[in-house]
């Protein structure tokens, strides 16, 4: 059992790590060129209405004084409304429309990679240099190698236009209306809350090419850290013993080793997560599915800094959280943690 106390500091620990982020946004932010208040009135405006501007942003006020309401704001995910991208929209209500885009891809992407990666990861060490292991290997080297902006269009090209059995871009067929049922803003969850089977399948037939792309990435690294773990775990005193008991090799590799193999392979997971959030800007935008990801790069061309702030600061407390998983999950796995 997890002890509550174990719980609660972890969570207090995430306070100043996001403080810290926060701090660095902001810095950032006032020190990169760029007038706020000229990309809002527009570069024709006059200097008075430019000044009316900065005042209605407390832009004039002192930085410390900036920087307590852009804290405070932040600590209830106020972060004004959109300059530029979508003028008079708060950016709460953009992140909200935005955020399941990329969650949902990342979430079935990691269930790719984790599903395929560590029975690939425990076969490939179980039978080590033989041709499984080999072939093992050399599919992950080059799921590694594979960038996603060759390897995204590759699979358009063979399963849509070759085959014609996926579509090419998009979440759902545009003859369905998800938002007249949307609940969590994740299509596929959405369409089997509302039991819209039809709905349901094109949801996931659209899911499919994205999420393997990001799945056979990932797939590639939790194997490889699997198969590491594994053979470092299968060479203990401990699996000596119990194979010298006449216990079967695979009740030996899967009761004792692969507990304990798994707490390196669960850092990897939950970093890859973290970083699926933010690093899936290539996968929406080869496939059109444009989400958080993709926001976060527009509002940096454009300058629309409530944008950035806002998506930043959602990654970062995503991030945490996923950490937060990972050290729980740790303990679960291994209760000396704990202590």
């Amino acid at each position: 059992m997890i002890s509550s106390r174990f719980v609660l500091k972890r969570l207090l620990l995430l306070v100043p790590v996001l403080v810290g982020v926060a701090s660095l946004v902001f810095s950032i932010l006032h020190l990169s060129p760029g007038d706020p208040a000229l990309t809002i009135a527009g570069e024709r405006a006059s200097e008075e209405f430019v000044k009316q501007v900065e005042e209605s942003l407390g832009l004039n006020d002192p930085i410390w004084v900036q920087y307590g309401r852009f804290i405070a704001d932040a600590a209830q995910f106020q972060f004004g409304e959109s300059f530029i991208i979508q003028r008079n929209t708060t950016v709460r209500e953009v992140l909200i429309n935005k955020l399941p885009v990329t969650l949902e891809l990342a979430i079935y992407g990691q269930l790719i990679g984790v599903f395929l990666g560590i029975p690939l990861g425990i076969l490939s060490a179980v039978k080590q240099d033989s041709i499984t292991d080999h072939l093992t290997r050399i599919g992950a080297l080059a799921g590694i190698s594979v960038p996603i902006f060759w390897s995204g269009p590759l699979l358009i090209l063979l399963f849509a236009q070759v085959l014609g059995v996926l579509p090419t871009s998009g979440r759902i067929s545009v003859l369905y209306n998800v938002e007249a049922i949307r609940v969590t803003g994740l299509v596929t969850v959405d369409t089997l809350i509302a039991g819209e089977w039809d709905m349901f399948v094109s949801a996931v037939r659209h899911m499919i090419l994205p999420a393997s792309v990001i799945g056979v990435y990932s797939m590639a690294l939790i194997s490889r850290m699997m198969r590491s773990s594994m053979l470092e775990v299968i060479r203990q005193d401990y699996i000596r013993t119990a194979r010298a008991k006449g216990q079967g090799a695979k009740i030996t590799v899967l009761k004792h080793g692969f507990r304990n193999a798994m707490i390196p392979v669960i850092t990897v997971i939950g970093i890859q997560f973290g970083g699926l959030l933010g690093g899936a800007v290539l996968t929406e935008t080869v496939f059109a599915i444009g989400g958080i990801g993709t926001l976060l790069v527009e509002a940096i061309k454009v300058g629309d800094y409530p944008i950035v702030q806002g998506t930043v600061l959602t990654f970062a407390f995503l991030f945490t959280l996923v950490n937060l998983g990972v050290d729980i999950t740790y303990s679960i796995l291994d209760p000396r943690i704990e202590q």
